[in-house]
Order: C-alpha cells, then sequence, then structure tokens
C-alpha cells in the first residue's frame, strides 16, 4: 500500500470510528419541530493541494457516517479557491460533496467572487447554475432561501465582485427582510461576519473581515425577533456571540484543522427557539 493510500485508509478509518459528542447527548425529538444541520466553512478545497482534497472526502465520510438524520449540510463560502482556469475545482468539489446523504446549500465567498484568472474561472452566474438552481429554493437574484420543518434558511450572498470585502446589496437587504417579514423562525448564512469579533485594531482587516454595511444590516434585520440565528466564515477564528436576541456564530475555518486531520464544523440543532450548538471535528 502506497503512502498515500495508507494515510487515506486511516483517516476514512478514524472518520467511521469517532463518535461525536452530540449524538451521545442529544435526545430524539418530533422532526416537524426541530431542525438539524452542519455548517462548513472556508474550506479552500485547491487542486494544488491534494490534503485539501481528501479533507473534502474525510468530512463527506464522517458525516455520513456520524450523522445520519440531518437535514442539512450548509457550506458558508470560500468553498473552493477558483484559482484553476475554468471549472475544474468547482466540478470536482460538486462531485465530493454530492455523496453527502442529505441536502447540500451554498453561499460564495470572496475565492468565489473573485476568481484567478479573472474572466475565466467560475463567476457568479455558474455558480448560481451549479450550486443554486435547486428544486425547493426560492432564489431572487444572488440570494436564496427553503423552509424546512417550519424553518426558514436564508442564503445571503455579501460577496463584491473581485473584492475580499463584502457588504449587503439593497437587493439582498430587502430579500432578508421579506423573509424575515414572514414570522418564522429563520436562519442567515452568509460570508462576511457582522462584527470585530476579534478585536482587530488595523481598519485594513477590518474592512476586509466585517460587512461593511453591517450597522444598516443590524438595524434592518436583527430588530425581528423570529432572527434566531447567522452564520458566517471568512476570518477563519471560531465566535458564538449575541446581537439583540439572535445567536451570532462565526465558524472556524475548515481549512484549520485542530491537529492532524482534525477539521472543524459546527453541528447545530433548533428546537422551537432553543439552539443547541457544539463545533466538532473530524476526527
Amino acid at each position: 500500500m502506497s503512502k498515500t493510500s495508507r494515510r487515506r485508509f486511516l483517516k476514512t478509518t478514524m472518520a467511521v470510528t469517532t463518535m461525536p459528542w452530540v449524538l451521545q447527548a442529544s435526545a430524539k425529538k418530533d422532526p416537524a419541530e426541530t431542525l438539524k444541520f452542519i455548517h462548513v466553512t472556508d474550506s479552500h478545497m485547491d487542486l494544488g493541494d491534494d490534503e485539501s482534497i481528501e479533507a473534502m472526502e474525510l468530512m463527506v465520510s464522517f458525516i455520513n457516517a456520524h450523522y445520519k438524520d440531518l437535514d442539512f449540510v450548509l457550506f458558508g463560502g470560500d468553498n473552493f479557491n477558483n484559482n484553476v482556469p475554468g471549472s475544474k475545482d468547482a466540478l470536482l468539489f460538486q462531485k465530493i460533496i454530492s455523496k453527502l446523504h442529505c441536502q447540500t446549500l451554498l453561499v460564495r465567498g470572496n475565492k468565489e467572487s473573485a476568481p484567478k484568472p479573472q474572466g475565466d474561472s467560475i463567476n457568479l452566474e455558474e455558480f448560481k447554475k451549479m450550486f443554486v438552481s435547486r428544486k425547493g429554493l426560492e432564489v431572487s437574484g444572488k440570494d436564496w432561501a427553503v423552509e424546512k420543518n417550519g424553518y426558514i434558511i436564508a442564503g445571503l450572498d455579501s460577496c463584491i465582485e473581485n473584492q475580499n470585502n463584502g457588504l449587503y446589496t439593497k437587493e439582498t437587504m430587502e430579500f432578508a427582510e421579506n423573509i424575515l417579514k414572514r414570522g418564522k423562525p429563520t436562519v442567515l448564512l452568509n460570508h462576511h461576519p457582522y462584527t470585530n469579533y476579534w478585536g482587530g485594531t488595523k481598519e485594513k482587516d477590518i474592512h476586509k473581515y466585517v460587512l461593511n454595511n453591517s450597522e444598516e444590516a443590524q438595524k434592518k434585520l436583527f430588530k425581528y425577533d423570529n432572527l434566531l440565528l447567522t452564520l458566517s466564515g471568512h476570518k477563519h477564528i471560531d465566535s458564538v456571540t449575541q446581537i439583540q436576541k439572535t445567536r451570532v456564530i462565526v465558524t472556524r475555518g475548515f481549512v484549520r484543522p485542530l491537529d492532524m486531520d482534525q477539521y472543524p464544523m459546527r453541528y447545530v440543532e433548533l428546537a422551537g427557539s432553543k439552539i443547541n450548538e457544539k463545533l466538532i471535528y473530524t476526527a
């Protein structure tokens, strides 16, 4: 057996035999009143980095083995590095996640919105065709929403084309408000976080990492009591905080393992207005 094959075998074996906390701690609930999903963000799958591809395959094996009753896996942007000619990396990413046993939902990150080389790699329309044009999704411009078990998950595109920083356009803000006005418990998924939660002091970094019109977003969106949860990424540093009545989560970047083969994700279970969540690892 080659060194690479042996390493792949050990990874898969570890993923299948490791029992995460959440299955031990969670009692079975009426599925009509719960929503269960895993948030994976900033996986940065790169065709030039075999480890990043293996990590994605490990993630699929791990989830399929241990989280069999999920409603969704949510991918929070910078899913693949979008740095090869054509759409080869996007197609491989799509092929890998298609092996997950549940529905997958994606938003873009700055990597998908800033392709290299420009004008050649996958763009917004190609991304939407590959990952957003799905049965059951309500799509409006760059954004989408889906309802499941009485909850709504809305994917908001916070990207600016060919830039690392982000903001919500007028259309995205209106779409989010219209979703929230329906009064159903709602989760917002996007790439750029709402606050300088890591305590950065450099204005350039804050501009790059924090949603540029976060103040407006908080004023317009966070006033709704039915906004249960937001999920973001981009900075790769984990955070769980609160804005008004809303739980605000930034999940540690999947690309930043705690140790060898321990790639981070977040498990979330919603039951009414109650939120159970925990950072989990593939090994």
